[in-house]
């Protein structure tokens, strides 16, 4: 009986021993899967999307057919999207807008931030002035009413911070094009690749 008692003690032991063991291959397989996880959605990290949001003209003037010019300033406003789970800093950045590839204004896009899953709205007003004579489509735009213009930009460098721990650097450009209606001084169809 003694010995009926000691093996079914070493039994019970031996037991424990095993579930204890499955338990914690169970918690290693769980938390690998967790960090596995995690580190193909959150740490993942993404270029934001540098975008013109909207734009108004003011004091719009255009020039006679035969020479092209116009003038007006460009009231608008930038967007820098950060769809990262961590801010992103960016450094300053120059944005030029051209007509037909002809540079017609610039602005700046100073330093500054986006939080985390946000976009940040920056506000601008550049003057836009075309005095060129090399510009052959410039009756045609004219007579239709509407002058295209391309926005692009210098690389927007910067960093993304993840958990105030990791820094990435990530960088994006700018490159949108828009139609400057005549009739109504507004700006139309907006398009960022």
């Amino acid at each position: 009986m003694v010995e009926a008692g000691i093996s079914d003690s070493e039994e019970l032991r031996r037991q424990k021993r095993i579930k204890y063991l499955k338990y914690g291959v169970a918690f290693v397989v769980f938390q690998t899967i967790v960090i596995v996880i995690f580190a193909l959605t959150i740490m993942k990290v993404k270029g934001p999307k540098f975008r013109v949001r909207s734009a108004t003209l003011e004091n719009f003037t255009t020039g006679t057919s035969g020479i092209p010019s116009f003038s007006t300033t460009f009231n608008g406003q930038f967007g820098v999207k950060n769809t990262n789970f961590g801010q992103y800093k960016y450094d300053n950045a120059t944005v030029t807008f051209a007509y037909r590839g002809t540079t017609v204004g610039e602005a700046i896009v100073l330093k500054s931030k986006a939080n985390m899953l946000s976009t940040k709205k920056i506000n601008f007003s550049t003057n836009l002035n075309l005095a060129s004579t090399s510009i052959s489509e410039w009756s045609s735009d004219l007579s239709s009413g509407i002058l295209p213009l391309t926005a692009t930009s210098s690389r927007l460098n910067g960093k993304v911070t993840l958990m105030f721990i990791m820094k990435k650097k990530k960088a994006t450009q700018m490159n949108c094009t828009m139609d400057l209606v005549i009739a109504s001084q507004t700006i139309q169809n907006i398009k960022c690749k």
